[in-house]
């Protein structure tokens, strides 16, 4: 998961930041950078809203970081 740590760090988000933002532990933050460990849908949800990408660019699937348009009646 190179792209989740690229954009942690362009965001200036330490890995206890990212635990803050999103609900998972440092530790397995830790280890799905490192691709030891792997995500649910749930967190990765969680984590392209917080780093404003798309779950696509995260899993590898588009090269665009861009975000998708967002419902305003969805919750996160």
């Amino acid at each position: 998961m190179k792209r989740l740590q690229e954009l942690r760090k362009a965001k200036g988000y330490s890995q206890i930041k990212m635990q803050m933002l999103t609900g998972i532990d440092q530790s397995d933050y830790s280890k799905i950078e490192t691709g030891k460990r792997g995500v649910s849908f749930e967190q990765c949800k969680r984590l392209a809203v917080v780093l404003e990408t798309s779950m696509d660019y995260l899993a590898g699937l588009t090269d665009d970081p861009r975000p998708y348009p967002r419902s305003a009646d969805r919750e996160v």
